[in-house]
């Protein structure tokens, strides 16, 4: 074996990537305070053609050093919109007919290894703040909450991990479907 040579990767230009046909889902940034976690999001947003990253609250937005840092350029290529509340960009994601899902540890939450995504939905997928998780009145919000399966002694992934585990499981399913 060989390792690939980037100039053989055939990876898109940001224009094509604009251009492509996106995976049917919003990432949701509910006051996530890390910039770096941030970035890594929009990397891992670029890698599985997400159609738009909304940054809510306390999140930061680009352009800013420390999440171009670990976004590689990612914030150039994926679509992204602030606002000042989560609750407010989850009920216009709800209205143009999103279902919301709360990446969360909740009472009633689906296991995501028994996720199963529902042919021609569009996903809405909220991430929230590395301490305190997504607020309580966005659960509330949602039409389902997920739960990433742990076998360790910590109670939770850093955000971007959890982000890369459940975007990779959303775009295995789409891809399934198409």
């Amino acid at each position: 074996m060989r390792k690939l040579r980037n100039s053989e990767l055939e990876r898109k230009s940001v224009d094509q990537f604009r251009k492509a046909g996106k995976s049917p889902f919003i990432i949701v940034l509910d006051n996530v305070r890390s910039l770096s976690n941030v970035g890594s999001i929009f990397r891992t947003a670029d890698a599985f053609l997400a159609e738009y990253i909304y940054l809510c609250g306390i999140t930061g937005v680009p352009p800013h050093p420390e999440i171009h840092k670990t976004a590689l350029g990612a914030t150039e290529s994926v679509a992204w919109k602030y606002f000042e509340n989560t609750s407010a960009a989850v009920a216009g994601l709800k209205a143009s007919g999103y279902m919301i899902a709360g990446i969360e540890q909740a009472v009633g939450a689906t296991c995501l290894r028994n996720f199963k995504m529902e042919k021609n939905t569009k996903y809405a997928l909220v991430f929230g703040h590395e301490i305190n998780g997504v607020d309580q009145k966005v659960i509330d919000q949602c039409d389902i909450v997920i739960e990433i399966p742990q076998s360790g002694t910590k109670h939770s992934f850093n955000i971007a991990v959890s982000a890369g585990i459940v975007l990779w499981e959303f775009h295995k399913q789409y891809h399934t479907y198409k």
